[in-house]
């Protein structure tokens, strides 16, 4: 990774603990915060999350991590945090966590992770609280595997938050149509309405999805 290529945005939490945040001028989606990755980070210092506090002790993955902005938020807040990209970003992931090391209490960590690969012999990913996926619903080809990752890594009591924007283009509301029938499949879904966000930070356009899995029939 060519540190010469990176720049920094700094996210500053409620109590105003800064998170810097080292993004790249060349490279992918996952090289930079997109602004639904931090309407979900900000979201998680409302009160539904006892303004950051609740995140003390949880186990966090969070997939696509990219720049791993929601993943370091939830860190600095206590979180034992895990954060799975493809292997070409998880350098960058790497680097951001030594850069804001200072902030964490728990172990923050990226790990490459491919979504539709199996996860459930791998001992990090059992016990999981909660599954982060921030504007991750960007390629068809993708959509299947990430829910079916997305499920793997759940219990019955795993909460996973998506957050996503609505974007109006070339093939992007199929993709967002077709995410939604397949996470319906498997999981019951909750939309988080605007005035339980950030107040300032939140977006007609960016949804947050609360989902657990559904019940086994019995």
């Amino acid at each position: 990774m060519d540190e010469s290529k990176l720049f920094v945005r700094t996210i500053e939490r409620n109590d105003g603990q800064e998170i810097n945040i080292n993004q790249c001028e060349v490279g992918d989606v996952g090289c930079v915060v997109w602004d639904a990755a931090i309407v979900l980070a900000k979201y998680f210092e409302t009160p539904d999350f006892e303004n950051g506090h609740a995140w003390r002790n949880k186990c966090v993955v969070e997939l696509g991590a990219g720049t791993g902005v929601v993943g370091l938020l939830v860190a600095s807040y206590g979180a034992k945090t895990i954060m799975t990209d493809l292997a070409e970003f998880v350098p960058l992931i790497e680097y951001n966590i030594d850069f804001n090391k200072t902030l964490f209490q728990m172990e923050a960590s990226a790990k490459t992770l491919k979504w539709g690969e199996p996860t459930v012999d791998t001992p990090e990913y059992r016990n999981i609280d909660v599954v982060i996926v921030a504007d991750c619903i960007y390629y068809d080809e993708s959509l299947e595997p990430l829910v079916n990752t997305m499920y793997d890594l759940c219990s019955k009591d795993t909460f996973v938050y998506c957050c996503y924007e609505e974007r109006t283009t070339g093939n992007k509301p199929e993709l967002q149509r077709r995410f939604m029938q397949l996470s319906s499949e498997k999981f019951e879904i909750e939309e988080i309405p605007m005035s339980q966000q950030d107040p300032v930070f939140c977006s007609k356009d960016i949804h947050i999805l609360k989902m657990t899995l559904k019940p086994l029939d019995t």
